[in-house]
């Protein structure tokens, strides 16, 4: 399989294919989740990591933060090169650099060394951004929705399978070994994308310096790709603010859980695996805008109703809590389906840059909801929080529907 573009140092849209194989979705899903899992691998085990490598929790609790701190900076400044240089080449390029970050975690010899691989493998795990758009560029406008759906899926199962994985594995044999077992798995990963994965035309020529400033001009340029990423953000605010305090809340009275507790809630993103495949479908046939609309919609339902715990028992806070944890993580994932579909279908020689604009929107909102939520639970309690959260979605929900 090819795919035919338009000639390089040009922003024409290309010429597009017929729609990829159930093969190639299927092998862009799996990378897709195996590298967004890279970023989560480490969380279930820094106790251990903190044991072994004689560090402090606060240290030791680094080790994620960098992981994201790489993410974050990798979406800026390494995602639009996939608008400049052959996405395929990126791809496998990056996980092999994944593939040794984590070989280098697996091995390190002390915190210092396995804090300088959480950052690279940040990084490096951005490859599920060159991913995405690739899968965009491989479909047909007609099933574009349906495609990018599929993908992110696979990249959502990631996330939701990591933590248990990683729990599993780190507590019968150790953190050094998921980390091992995840290099290998994104080597066989590379093989199989070098093997099976198209090539993809550049569509422009710019420099990298340029390349980074025209994120800014796109932005400017396109009122669409304002209104996604600033919906997205703002819907990545209250989600934020929510799992950022959810274990605080669980642990105090009436509750009184661990944080075990906190982490079975995060099986509710199952939801929003289930909500990919869901949105794109509806996406194709509807239109995207809709499908925002009701996702922002059912998340500002699902935060709002949140406000009703205190008139229930501890057992009916905790299904309350469980079940609107469900509904608006469904709709912020297909908010973010729709909003992908809406951004690469502006620019298609500018599919990688798009992606990245829209998705700093989302970790600036991702941001902003962890730095406030706790500093509002503590100052106004769960209620707060709440209100926070549902203002937001609320916000997101004008947003698309000016």
């Amino acid at each position: 399989m090819s795919v035919i573009q338009s000639p390089p140092g040009t922003d024409s849209p290309p010429l597009e294919q017929a729609s990829p194989s159930l093969g190639i979705v299927l092998l862009l899903a799996s990378g897709a989740g195996l590298a967004v899992a890279s970023l989560y691998y480490s969380q279930p085990m820094l106790g251990l990591v903190a044991a072994t490598t004689h560090a402090s929790p606060a240290v030791a609790g680094l080790v994620p933060t960098l992981t994201q701190l790489g993410y974050a900076l990798g979406i800026l400044l390494l995602a639009p090169l996939g608008d400049r240089y052959d996405r395929r080449r990126l791809i496998l390029a990056k996980a092999a650099l994944l593939c040794a970050a984590l070989l280098l975690a697996a091995c390190a010899p002390g915190i210092i060394t396995l804090l300088g691989a959480s950052l690279s493998i940040g990084l490096t795990a951005t490859l599920a951004q060159d991913i995405v758009p690739a899968a965009a560029t491989l479909a047909p406008a007609a099933r574009r929705g349906k495609v990018v759906g599929s993908v992110m899926t696979g990249l959502l199962l990631g996330i939701l399978l990591s933590r248990v994985v990683s729990g599993f594995v780190a507590e019968h044999y150790g953190w050094r070994r998921m980390f091992f077992a995840a290099a290998v798995s994104l080597a066989l990963l590379a093989v199989t994308l070098w093997r099976y994965l198209p090539s993809f035309e550049p569509t422009t020529t710019l420099r990298y310096s340029a390349l980074l400033g025209s994120l800014a001009q796109l932005f400017r340029k396109h009122a669409e790709l304002r209104r996604a990423a600033l919906a997205q953000g703002l819907l990545s605010l209250g989600f934020s603010a929510f799992w950022s305090t959810l274990a605080l809340l669980l642990g105090a009275a009436p509750f009184h859980l661990g944080s075990s507790a906190a982490g079975a809630f995060g099986l509710a993103g199952a939801a929003g695996a289930l909500a990919a495949p869901i949105a794109g479908r509806r996406a194709d046939r509807y239109g995207p805008e809709g499908v925002t609309r009701w996702g922002a919609a059912l998340a500002a339902v699902a935060f709002g109703a949140m406000a009703l715990l205190p008139w229930l028992s501890v057992t009916g806070r905790v299904w309350l809590l469980l079940a609107s944890a469900v509904a608006f993580d469904f709709g912020i994932q297909a908010a973010l389906v729709a909003h992908q579909t809406i951004v690469y279908r502006i620019d298609p020689g500018a599919r990688s840059r798009l992606n990245a604009v829209l998705f700093v929107g989302m970790f600036t909102g991702m941001a902003l909801g962890a730095a406030s939520g706790s500093v509002l639970l503590a100052r106004g309690g769960w209620l707060a929080v709440t209100v926070l959260a549902t203002v937001a979605a609320l916000g997101a929900l004008i947003v698309r529907l000016l």
